[in-house]
């Protein structure tokens, strides 16, 4: 997996986004619901870059019924990539959610990647890592793990959301900050606002959005600290301050890379359990036969919805060279499950990617058929495969506008 990162953001492709606006929290951090959206001109470049066809000009023909308005990138699981993604279209909002030394739920992609994720390592919390800064010596890169159960919740708010990614040359904290990606940028990437869960909570509540919190792996021994803390606690945890908040659960929509933590939701907490995301990589150690065998599996034990990644669903056709549905694809579709996928737009310049695939290091996401993408506009291209084709509900984009814009060009919102 690539370890530079922006926000993500759910946006649907079927109506069931933004329906209806359920009542402020108490807690609403100030912020109003969007009502004007503003997608900036990274469509219109998609669309321009595109070969000539009938998508191209059905895409095109959209132009004159959408705002324009630019959109530059954000540090991920901030308030501001939350209301960059919101302002671009997006109808549900994701929490990557990890816990802290005292056991309190934080936004954050990963829970040990503090130290590539905001500035840690340039503050006296840095002292408390898992593994402190080491700078660069004698051909050794330099290095930090820095894990949100390093901190205690009010600790952890102290910090500020970077743009993921990190020097390997740096001699310095300071300049261990430093390696973001050419195609991102650092504009407004000064100090990003990081989140507790519950704070995500009243902001996308008060927003009129919907929720997909991840519950990701611990990345610590379980029970935490050989405490009572176990992962069915962990897992319970993130139904109850749901439920505390007031948030009806028809407008979650849980996650987990965890087959474990959704069964425990399907036994203990079927209404919850309901729209349950199963996040499958099964096929990237077993092979993508064994993550279709895999399907009747989640499929009998309840699952309603999986969320594999790009490449499991798309492949190239032998004869023609096009964008197709995979075998997953098919099977998934053949069982009744309804698909998720993930991540658009993470991985920089189509060209690049399909000059690193001719050279046999293809890009994670792009790895079943980066030969039929060589160029941005390409994207579309994919994307129509998966809405029209594939029959996904939902895709998970790294820039919110580029589904958006497909979205409403071909009646997929109401």
């Amino acid at each position: 997996m690539l370890i530079h990162h922006v926000p993500v953001v759910a946006a649907l492709l079927a109506a069931t986004g933004v329906a209806a606006l359920p009542k402020k929290t108490q807690q609403s951090m100030g912020k109003h619901r969007v009502t004007s959206i503003e997608l900036g001109p990274r469509p219109y470049y998609l669309v321009d870059n595109m070969e000539e066809g009938w998508l191209k000009d059905r895409l095109d023909s959209s132009a004159s019924r959408t705002r324009g308005g630019a959109r530059l990138q954000f540090p991920e699981e901030t308030v501001e990539s939350i209301m960059a993604g919101t302002r671009m279209g997006a109808g549900i909002q994701e929490c990557d959610v990890a816990f802290t030394k005292d056991r309190q739920f934080v936004c954050r992609h990963d829970q040990c990647d503090l130290h590539t994720t905001t500035n840690i390592v340039a503050t006296e919390l840095g002292a408390k890592c898992t593994k402190p800064f080491a700078p660069a010596a004698n051909g050794t890169a330099a290095s930090a793990k820095c894990c949100t159960s390093d901190l205690t919740l009010a600790e952890f708010k102290t910090l500020c959301g970077k743009m993921d990614g990190f020097n390997a040359s740096a001699t310095t904290p300071e300049a261990f900050l430093h390696g973001t990606p050419g195609w991102r940028t650092d504009l407004y990437a000064t100090c990003g606002t990081v989140l507790a869960h519950k704070e995500f909570i009243a902001l996308v509540d008060g927003l009129g959005l919907d929720f997909t919190p991840e519950l990701k792996a611990p990345a610590v021994p379980m029970p935490f600290e050989g405490g009572d803390y176990t992962f069915e606690a962990y897992a319970q945890q993130l139904v109850d301050e749901y439920r505390g908040a007031g948030i009806d659960f028809a407008r979650v929509y849980p996650q987990s890379f965890q087959f474990a933590a959704v069964q425990y939701w399907l036994r203990r907490e079927p209404e919850f359990a309901r729209q349950a995301v199963l996040l499958d990589e099964s096929g990237d150690k077993g092979g993508l036969e064994a993550a279709v065998a895999n399907l009747t599996l989640y499929k009998d034990a309840g699952v309603n919805i999986v969320a594999p990644p790009l490449p499991y669903l798309v492949t190239l056709d032998d004869k023609t060279g096009e964008i197709v549905p995979s075998s997953y694809a098919r099977e998934a579709k053949r069982l009744g499950l309804k698909i998720i996928t993930w991540s658009l737009e993470r991985s920089g310049p189509i060209a690049a990617i399909h000059k690193a695939g001719q050279k046999g290091s293809p890009d994670y996401y792009y790895s079943t058929f980066f030969n039929a993408t060589t160029r941005d506009g390409d994207i579309y291209q994919l994307v129509d495969v998966l809405a029209r084709q594939v029959g996904v509900m939902g895709i998970f984009s790294d820039w919110s506008a580029t589904v958006t814009y497909y979205a409403n060009c071909m009646g997929f919102l109401s």
